[in-house]
């Protein structure tokens, strides 16, 4: 067999670089492959935790079987889901920060994001409302169990039109998230699932004390309209800030600071009453906003000029 003659110097220079550059190049590429699967992995979980969620809702104390783990998530079926909706919520906002990070946003990620979206915001809070106001109230008349039906089954048909709206309009980069047309859906089922912790944790505490039991019934009463309330506000045309991008990014104030320093101490302390407080403040900041906005400019034309100064002379 005859042998290939040998490079010259230079020939032999040139395609060693030639090889160190195709092997880093390809090492980069298999790095870069990984990296993409990460955002995909961190949806997945969102999904996995709405799946969770619906899980945990419908388990049985009574027929949960030998499983310490599962007869605890039995024993608390109501708060684990409210708390798997909330990791649903981190892992959501984990895929577009490791997206944007690895530059590498795609269509199939948007899809996959709006399916994840769909089960964990939409589907599992509504289920979990259904599920806890129907094991609270028993004995409701047949036209009352099918109007709370209704809800929830409202509050899904908005979720699916509020993603679905989302995907037609949503434009990649940082700069283009800096507020939401309508209530995010994140936002509505973090409502919903606050008030259900709040609820559990005021059953909890009505035990030894029972001043208590009056407000558990009326946070199990006040639960149907907030979820009907969320779900239209997700289809509304009210504008919602991007609470990160808008008020955490960047240089901000020292009492900016010391507010967001003290909101998270306040979670820390009672976090169950916070977030339920603060997810429904910002659900009812859309509509006080439009209604501000809305009568702020009869309010500025009604105010005349200062006096001592000319009125404007027409030309």
């Amino acid at each position: 067999m005859k042998k290939k003659p040998l490079p010259s110097n230079h020939t032999r220079e040139s395609w060693r670089e030639h090889r160190r550059r195709r092997f880093r190049r390809h090492g980069r590429r298999a790095y870069i492959r990984s990296a993409y699967s990460l955002p995909s992995l961190a949806t997945l979980g969102n999904a996995i935790c709405g799946f969770g969620s619906i899980y945990v809702a419908v388990l049985d104390p009574a027929t949960a079987g030998a499983d310490t783990l599962t007869q605890y998530f039995a024993d608390h079926r109501f708060t684990a889901a409210a708390y798997l909706i909330f990791l649903a919520m981190v892992f959501d906002g984990l895929d577009g920060r490791l997206a944007r990070f690895t530059r590498h946003t795609t269509d199939f990620g948007g899809q996959l994001d709006s399916l994840a979206d769909f089960g964990s915001f939409g589907l599992a809070p509504a289920f979990l409302a259904l599920q806890l106001f129907r094991h609270a109230i028993a004995g409701l008349p047949i036209i009352a169990s099918r109007l709370i039906w209704a809800i929830g089954a409202i509050y899904l048909s908005c979720a699916a039109l509020r993603l679905a709206r989302f995907n037609v309009s949503n434009e990649h980069g940082e700069q283009h998230h800096f507020s939401f047309l309508g209530l995010p859906s994140p936002g509505a089922a973090g409502t919903v699932a606050a008030f259900v912790l709040m609820e559990q944790a005021l059953e909890a505490h009505s035990k030894w004390l029972p001043s208590l039991v009056p407000l558990v019934h009326i946070c199990i009463w006040l639960l149907p309209p907030i979820v009907l309330m969320t779900g239209l506000l997700m289809i509304s045309a009210i504008r919602y800030p991007h609470l990160v991008n808008k008020y955490l990014r960047g240089k901000r104030s020292m009492a900016r600071l010391l507010l967001t320093v003290s909101f998270l101490l306040l979670v820390v302390v009672a976090h169950r009453y916070i977030l339920a407080l603060g997810t429904l403040a910002y659900s009812l900041s859309g509509p006080a906003t439009f209604v501000y906005l809305k009568w702020w400019p009869w309010r500025t034309q009604s105010v005349g000029p200062p006096a001592g100064l000319p009125e404007a002379q027409p030309p």
